[in-house]
C-alpha cells in the first residue's frame, strides 16, 4: 500500500500538473540517484511515470501494460469490458472482476452523499453529448428521456455479479477510474522498490515518496482559464494523491454557447454550481476524484461538510465563480 499520514506532507493544489523542473519523455538508463520518466497517450490523456531508485528501466513497460489491463476492465466503450458487459446484459447478473466491485462500490458510495448529483449511472447522458466526438447539444426531449435511466440505486452487487435493473441504464466510471487506475499504478511502483514516483494521468497525480535527495514533488498548478504560463501557484506533495475537476477542462461551444462535461443528473445540462475548479488532496486517488467532481457538482458549501465525511480526506482547494479561493483542511498554497 502506499504510505499515507506517517509520512511529511506539504500540499497546495492542482489544475493541469507541470512538474518542475520539467521532465524528459522517454526512458533511458541513469543512476540510482537521478529519475527518468516516460510519457504515453493512453485513455485519452497523456500518463507520464516518472521514478528515482535502483530500479530496471523495464518497469516502464509494466506499469503501462497495467493501465491498459485497467483501461480495457472499466472502460465503458471498450467492448468486452466489466462495464460494457454490464451495460450490455439486458439487465441480467454479469460476473466481474473483484477490481470492478472495488470501484464500483467507491462510486455508488459518492452517488450515496451527494444525493445522486454524483450517480455512475450517467451513461446514457454522457453518450449522448458525445463530448470526445460529434458534441451534441441534446434537445429538452432527449435529456428528459435519458433522465428516467439515471438512478445509481438501480445498480445491485451479488456477491461476485452485478445487475442493472433498469436494463436501458448504463454505467459510466469516467468520473473516478482515471483516479483508480493511477492509484494502482503508483501502488505498483511502490511495490516495484522505488525509491520514490510520481504518476500523472492528465493530472490526476499520485506520488510516491519524493524526489532524489528526499525533498517534496513540486507541481505547477494553472489557473482555470489563465493564460499558457499563468499558475496560481506550487505544490508540493508526499505520499499523497492530488485530483481535480473543473469545468474548463472539457467543453465546446456551439451557437455562442460554451458547453462543459461535467453534467447536472437532474437537468441533464452542464452543471451550475459556485465552484469552477475543485482541488482534493487524500489518501487515495479515487477519494480525490471522486470528491473533487462532487465539489463542483453541489458547490462549496455541501461540499465542505462532505469532505469531513471521509477519513482519508487531506486538504482541497476550490476556485469560485468570482475569482474566490477557498483553502480547506491541510493545505498550505505557494505563490512564490
Amino acid at each position: 500500500m502506499i504510505k499515507t499520514g506517517a509520512k511529511p506532507i506539504v500540499l497546495l493544489i492542482l489544475i493541469t500538473a507541470l512538474l518542475l523542473p520539467t521532465l524528459n519523455t522517454g526512458c533511458t538508463h541513469k543512476p540510482p540517484d537521478e529519475r527518468m520518466s516516460e510519457t504515453r497517450f493512453l485513455m485519452d490523456t497523456y500518463v507520464t511515470l516518472t521514478v528515482h531508485g535502483n530500479v530496471d528501466p523495464g518497469i516502464f513497460e509494466e506499469a503501462f501494460k497495467l493501465c491498459i489491463e485497467y483501461e480495457n476492465l472499466l472502460s465503458m466503450t471498450i467492448e468486452n469490458s466489466d462495464i460494457w458487459r454490464i451495460n450490455h446484459a439486458g439487465g441480467e447478473a454479469v460476473r466481474v472482476d473483484p477490481r470492478t466491485i472495488e470501484i464500483i462500490e467507491a462510486g455508488l458510495k459518492f452517488s450515496e452523499v451527494s444525493g445522486g448529483m454524483f450517480d455512475i449511472t450517467v451513461g446514457r447522458l454522457t453518450e449522448l453529448w458525445d463530448f470526445g466526438g460529434k458534441q451534441h447539444v441534446p434537445s429538452s426531449e432527449e435529456s428528459e428521456q435519458v433522465l428516467t435511466t439515471i438512478d445509481f440505486r438501480q445498480v445491485i452487487i451479488e456477491g461476485d455479479h452485478i445487475r442493472l435493473i433498469n436494463p436501458e441504464a448504463r454505467i459510466d466510471l469516467g468520473a473516478i477510474a482515471k483516479g483508480y487506475i493511477a492509484y494502482k499504478t503508483a501502488e505498483f511502483l511502490a511495490a516495484s522498490g522505488v525509491s520514490g514516483a510520481l504518476v500523472d494521468m492528465g493530472g490526476d497525480i499520485v506520488a510516491v515518496g519524493g524526489r532524489p535527495g528526499g525533498d517534496p514533488w513540486r507541481i505547477a498548478l494553472r489557473k482555470p482559464f489563465g493564460e499558457d504560463g499563468e499558475y496560481l501557484g506550487v505544490i508540493e506533495v508526499m505520499w499523497v494523491s492530488v485530483l481535480a475537476s473543473g469545468i474548463y477542462e472539457r467543453r465546446f461551444e456551439k451557437d455562442g454557447v460554451i458547453y462543459h462535461h461535467i453534467l447536472d443528473p437532474t437537468t441533464g445540462y452542464p452543471v451550475i454550481s459556485d465552484v469552477i475548479n475543485a482541488v482534493v488532496i487524500a489518501e487515495t486517488a479515487v477519494l480525490g476524484e471522486g470528491l473533487s467532481t462532487i465539489a463542483v457538482l453541489i458547490g462549496s458549501d455541501e461540499a465542505q461538510r462532505i469532505f469531513h465525511e471521509f477519513h482519508g480526506f487531506i486538504g482541497a482547494v476550490l476556485v469560485l465563480n468570482d475569482g474566490t479561493v477557498l483553502e480547506i483542511g491541510n493545505v498550505d498554497l505557494i505563490n512564490n
